[in-house]
């Protein structure tokens, strides 16, 4: 092999090294790291609103499923007391507005009830009348967003819509009046028996649905109220009232 020259060696010495060669600037590799940090981050929230908004329905629906399941079953051996299990659940809610099919109610609105993608009637901080009471306002709570969603589409609810109570022997056929898109989650006025609010100024034989808004935050209160304006008997078939056909 032939020997180098000595322009040719210097030449080598001071040409620019290979691209990915040689250390990182300390900022570079800070910014680089700081950035792999932000998608891993993304990743985690991406799969978090996922869990959040789709895996949790997804959940809150089987056991849903199978709670309702369990009621029916009661049902049609004869179990329950009357009308109502407060057990198992004491009925079906069915609004065809939300388009969220039959919703299983159970007492309590507190998280873990509501999480299994029900519905609860409030025990407090006004305790709520059941449908076959004579007087006072059946109030109920479910989540809007996650948990099954129940009343996902409450803003879909409007005046002369109907909403339709199932339990064992007997359909509570009740017509929205009024809607409240918010209010503060603190004002309990709205679930009273005679729910001023509303409009309504003497006692009657109302329904409140509630829920969170706007969607995806829980900072206000979505509410809409009805009045029962007759109830049908159930039959054999279990047929449905023509509100729900």
């Amino acid at each position: 092999m032939a020997a180098r020259t000595e322009q040719e060696e210097r030449a080598d010495v001071s040409a620019p090294p290979v691209r990915g060669g040689g250390r990182r600037h300390p900022v570079a590799a800070v910014v680089s790291v700081f950035g792999e940090l932000l998608i891993t981050a993304g990743v985690l929230l991406g799969l978090f609103v996922a869990y959040s908004l789709w895996w949790t329905n997804v959940l809150a629906d089987r056991e849903a499923g199978k709670q309702g399941d369990t009621v029916r079953d009661h049902w049609a051996d004869g179990r329950g007391p009357g009308e109502l299990d407060t057990k198992d659940g004491i009925g079906f809610l069915h609004v065809p507005a939300m388009e969220n099919g039959e919703v299983l109610v159970k007492k309590g609105t507190d998280t873990e009830t509501l999480n299994n993608g029900i519905a609860g009637y409030y025990t407090d901080p006004v305790k709520s009348a059941l449908p076959a009471d004579e007087k006072g306002n059946f109030t109920l709570a479910a989540h809007r967003d996650g948990h099954g969603a129940r009343f996902h589409n409450i803003d879909k609810v409007k005046k002369g819509d109907a909403i339709v109570f199932e339990t064992k022997d007997t359909w509570y056929i009740y017509k929205v009046y009024a809607e409240l898109p918010e209010t503060s989650k603190y004002n309990v006025d709205v679930i009273a028996p005679v729910p001023k609010e509303s409009g309504v100024k003497k006692p009657g034989r109302y329904i409140t649905l509630t829920t969170c808004t706007p969607v995806y935050t829980s900072k206000y209160r979505y509410i809409v109220w009805g009045e029962l304006v007759r109830t049908e008997k159930v039959d054999q078939d279990r047929t449905k009232p023509a509100e729900l056909r």
